[in-house]
């Protein structure tokens, strides 16, 4: 299989590192990410006018790519800048509207393409520990509406999301695959509370509450109880996303520590000259070549069999929360105190891809879920 990256793929990255490094210097990242915002809606337009949203989603639903490899492209360069604008969860709720959407519902691309829209996933719940099939948010019938309770946990950028894709269960029990319905939800929703906090490694997000929010039958997502096929796959590009982004990541913070290897000095010579020193270096580097490894495996899968797209991306998954907490302790490490200053960007780096390991399932969930998949 060739896994060299078309012309177009070639030249979509190029445009985007250099847009990145140019407009989206350590600086003007730390500002936004930090700002009661936690993103920037000016960053986000022209994000969405060089077309990097429209990358995300295939030709049929108004994009240009949508393919494992067009994602992997996209957000590995996503990593190299610490981008916080909210790329992830327009892939993961645009692609499960594209999946499962009815004519008028996937009329909404079109407004997470240009970027006047913005939507968040509305999954994850206290308690859940990543599990994709615990949904305990009930929604039941009302006549010809739902009413939809429950409460969801860090969901990404909720304060500034127009629209929710919300999980419930409409039937079973709490962990059963079946059961499971979306909704689409809009923010202004009567009954739908917010409240927001910063994230750690940047921008924002927030808790969500539905209480007894009423919605009618043009909110239901694809076909009732029936929706965990079209969160599996969603979820899967997600995972896909984190991955090649801290691929990203990993490259930028391995940079900064073979510079500052070159040029800190003791005795007299730069510590780069270190045996011992180069030794972790040449084994970081092995290291973050298997991690890149692994993303190119899930994206080959992603558009595959059911099995072998959820197993590689699990492996892709499992792969870099070990490498990047093993890259995100070596680079402060061979820095020494330095590494842990606010104002070093490599701190920075290192805290994103320890968090990026807590995102849609940990090493340990997805080693687990790994094994789990093999036996089916």
């Amino acid at each position: 299989m060739n896994f060299q990256h078309t012309e177009d793929r070639r030249m979509l990255a190029d445009t985007l590192n250099r847009f990145v490094s140019e407009q989206y210097g350590f600086e003007t990242r730390d500002r936004i990410a930090r700002s009661p915002q936690g993103y920037s809606a000016e960053l986000w337009t022209r994000f969405a006018e060089l077309g990097i949203i429209g990358a995300l989603f295939d030709e049929a639903n108004g994009g240009f790519g949508g393919g494992g490899f067009d994602i992997a492209v996209v957000f590995e360069s996503l990593g190299r800048g610490l981008v916080v604008e909210p790329f992830l969860d327009t892939l993961i709720v645009g692609q499960a509207v594209a999946r499962n959407g009815n004519d008028t519902q996937r009329g909404l691309l079109g407004e997470l393409i240009d970027g006047s829209r913005i939507a968040a996933l509305a999954h994850g719940e206290p308690g859940g520990h990543y599990e994709l099939s615990r949904v305990t948010t009930r929604a039941q019938r009302k006549g010809n509406a739902w009413q939809l309770n429950g409460a969801k946990a860090v969901v990404q950028n909720g304060e500034h999301a127009a629209l929710f894709l919300v999980s419930a269960r409409t039937d079973g029990d709490d962990d059963s695959e079946d059961g499971i319905t979306l909704f689409l939800v809009p923010r202004d929703a009567a009954g739908v509370s917010v409240r927001g906090y910063p994230k750690i490694d940047g921008g924002r997000a927030a808790e969500v509450t539905f209480d007894n929010v009423t919605l009618g039958e043009e909110s239901l997502l694809g076909a009732e109880g029936a929706a965990f096929t079209t969160l599996e796959y969603a979820i899967a590009c997600g995972v896909l996303a984190l991955c090649a982004e801290a691929v990203g990541a990993m490259d930028v913070a391995k940079d900064y520590t073979l510079d500052y290897l070159r040029t800190r000095k003791q005795f007299g010579v730069a510590i780069g000259s270190f045996q011992a020193l180069q030794h972790r270096m040449a084994d970081m580097l092995l290291e973050i070549e298997q991690a890149r490894s692994a993303v190119v495996n899930a994206a080959a899968a992603l558009s595959g069999q059911r099995t072998v797209r959820e197993r590689a991306v699990s492996a892709a998954k499992y792969s870099i929360g070990r490498i990047g907490a093993l890259v995100a302790q070596e680079c402060i490490q061979l820095h020494g105190g330095i590494g842990m200053t606010w104002e070093l960007p490599l701190a920075h780096y290192a805290k994103r891809l320890v968090m990026i390991d807590h995102q849609l399932g940990d090493e340990d969930h997805h080693l687990d879920r790994f094994v789990r998949l093999g036996r089916e």
